[in-house]
């Protein structure tokens, strides 16, 4: 298992020394590597088993950092980032020749952002160079929320993991590009589509790419527990099912015929970010209790309940 802890002058000497080292975020936890040394961020992709197709987010902890690596920045661009940096967007520019093609998955453009942690905040000031740095999990799992589960994935494989505690928001970012100068939502996220469209307008939302993606996160098939995950009306899947080992994820409601170690329920009071909070941590959980399929439902679809329909989608597709 990897060391943790909080030593930022740990973090700082493993990462200038093309080590990797996962880093909390407000969204999820992440694996991290010098945004500029190939060979460092070859090692996420390995140490993921990530294919070289889906490109990586930098990561920095100032506009003007950013604005150095990155060119032709659009005005709603930098209208986004002041309205929502520190936080959890994540917008694609067009990249300058410093960032290795390897991150961007040979486009010309790269994922950005500044994540809202102390620590990470902390530790990216001290770096003259952004982070790279996907979600801290094997490729196509449930992301990672606390460091425990970045050291059961991941122990053998990153150098040290900074502790941050559980991430606040619970899913992704949000990522915004401009194809063609047109604000586009790349990936639903913990920011709300509502948000973004009061500062710059309405946007179109490509959600999902089979093929090569322009964006991290656009693969349809995501997020797995492992395990089959089944959407619909719980109550109907549970009468279909009568007599399978199954688990039900609901959005609020209890259901008391099903056993407590089998009944997650994501906020009782329907609260959406709370909901947030708790989808990964849910999903892996029944992925140690192991059922034979797990029944859930989607959540209305507005605010972050648009975020965790995507997410629960993607873990369902076969």
């Amino acid at each position: 298992m990897a060391e943790t802890g909080v030593n930022i002058e740990k973090a700082k000497a493993t990462l200038e020394t093309g080590g990797l080292v996962a880093i909390p975020t407000e969204t999820v936890y992440g694996l991290a590597a010098n945004g500029f040394n190939a060979t460092a961020v070859s090692n996420i992709f390995k140490a993921k088993n990530r294919p070289s197709f889906d490109p990586l987010i930098l990561h920095s902890n100032s506009i003007e950092k950013i604005k150095s690596f990155t060119k032709d920045i659009p005005e709603a661009a930098l209208a986004l980032a002041e309205a929502f940096w520190p936080g959890s967007l994540t917008l694609v520019l067009p990249k300058q020749d410093m960032v290795p093609p390897i991150v961007t998955s040979g486009l010309d453009t790269v994922g950005v952002r500044i994540p809202k942690h102390p620590l990470t905040l902390q530790l990216l000031e001290s770096i003259p160079f952004p982070l790279a740095a996907p979600s801290a999990n094997p490729f196509g799992y449930v992301s990672p929320t606390t460091a425990v589960h970045v050291n059961n994935n991941l122990g053998t494989k990153v150098d040290y993991i900074l502790d941050g505690g559980a991430c606040e928001v619970g899913v992704e970012s949000t990522i915004v590009g401009f194809p063609n100068g047109v604000p586009t939502i790349f990936r639903k996220g913990g920011l709300a589509i509502e948000e973004i469209e009061k500062i710059i307008g309405k946007v179109e939302v490509q959600a999902t790419s089979s093929s090569k993606p322009s964006a991290p996160g656009m693969l349809e098939k995501h997020y797995s527990p492992g395990i089959k995950l089944e959407i619909g009306n719980i109550p109907e899947l549970m009468k279909a099912h009568q007599g399978k080992n199954f688990a039900v994820l609901s959005f609020k409601d209890i259901y008391d015929e099903v056993p407590a170690p089998f009944m997650k329920v994501l906020s009782k009071s329907g609260d959406l970010t709370e909901a947030a909070r708790n989808l990964f941590a849910f999903l892996r959980y029944f992925s140690e209790v192991k059922p034979e399929i797990i029944f859930t439902e989607l959540l209305p679809e507005n605010g972050l309940g648009t975020a965790i329909n995507d997410r629960l989608k993607r873990a369902a597709a076969q």
